[in-house]
């Protein structure tokens, strides 16, 4: 099989183009920083340094041609920043990216989604794929919803191509660029103190990357599923957000810190007041309005979709992703201090 992989350089992208070369897949993939990417070539994949949103769909289907799959997982993720921006990188760019494939029938392409589609700042459990916010929580909730208007917009014009749709909750593990580098941050900002509305008490699904990585390989080969459907994929271990912290960042990193509860109506005024002042600085703030209610409001997501029609069960327990991201990082922090960088 030969798989072509956006934001193959960071993330989810990194662990996927990691898994199909040890699967003994042929590897075609694409990001900006230039030195992961040689990194990969010398693992055995191809790599092209581009800027998705500069590329235009002629070019697509040229970089695309000989694919039997494409895993779409680059995006612009922040919970901050300049609608454009999102609406370039995530729309505009899986719309293009989408009616290439189309264009050159490519049997599989799966689309890497948001379950922040759903965020509305109230609790809810057992989300299934139905389910909207009125009103969506920032601009990268908004246009991950607009790509996959695009994207299912496509299946009637190019039915030889089968897009699927996966919705990954709160995605760690190796390469993670997000999840625990700006808890790190919370906790060095505060002196070693990490705030939390309720004490951490939010009960939430996550998701260990490397079970992203084969819901991805079963979208890529499942047969009978209908073009356009999407899916959420999860631990099927919902935890407390304390809880989790706790096993990863004592149980596996040996760090020392104490959780102290915030009220959630404080933190949304402060987080509201860094947003302000962003606006000036063009700085991402530390804290969101977003991020501040995503940590507040349990949120946990239906899993019987994938399971029935995907086939999808966690490879990997919540246990055993803790212990392989703890493993990971404490190497790549050793890494770091030996190269002078720590």
């Amino acid at each position: 099989m030969r798989v072509f992989v956006t934001g193959a350089t960071s993330g989810l992208g990194r662990n996927a183009v990691e898994w199909l070369l040890q699967a003994g897949h042929q590897v075609l993939a694409c990001g900006r920083d230039r030195t992961v990417g040689q990194q990969l070539e010398a693992q055995g994949a191809q790599f092209a340094r581009i800027d998705l949103v500069e590329t235009s769909v002629e070019q697509f289907r040229t970089l695309m041609a000989g694919c039997d799959v494409v895993w779409h997982c680059a995006a612009k993720s922040s919970p901050w920043g300049q609608y454009n921006d999102f609406y370039q990188n995530n729309t505009e760019v899986t719309a293009r990216l989408a009616e290439a494939a189309g264009q050159l029938g490519i049997p599989r392409f799966v689309h890497i989604s948001t379950p922040a589609i759903y965020f509305d700042y109230q609790h809810h459990l057992n989300i299934d794929e139905s389910y909207r916010a009125v009103r969506f929580a920032n601009h990268y909730a908004q246009t991950k919803f607009l790509a996959e208007e695009r994207l299912q917009a496509l299946t009637s014009r190019y039915p030889q191509t089968t897009y699927v749709i996966l919705r990954p909750r709160g995605l760690f593990g190796p390469h993670d660029r997000v999840i625990l580098p700006r808890v790190l941050e919370q906790i060095a900002v505060g002196g070693g103190v990490l705030r939390l509305p309720r004490g951490g008490e939010a009960l939430l699904d996550l998701t260990f990357v490397g079970n992203v990585v084969e819901a991805m390989a079963l979208a890529s080969q499942r047969t009978g599923l209908v073009s356009g459907s999407a899916y959420n994929i999860t631990n099927h271990e919902p935890a407390r957000l304390a809880d989790m912290l706790q096993q990863l960042l004592v149980g596996q990193l040996g760090m020392s810190y104490r959780v102290r509860a915030v009220p959630y109506p404080l933190l949304h005024a402060v987080a509201g007041g860094m947003e302000l002042f962003s606006w000036f600085s063009r700085k991402e703030p530390l804290l969101t309005r977003y991020s501040a209610g995503a940590v507040n409001f349990d949120m946990t997501l239906s899993a019987e979709k994938a399971q029935q029609e995907l086939g999808y069960q966690p490879r990997f327990s919540l246990q055993q992703g803790i212990e392989l991201t703890g493993s990971w990082f404490k190497t790549h922090l050793a890494q770091r201090s030996t190269d002078g960088h720590g």
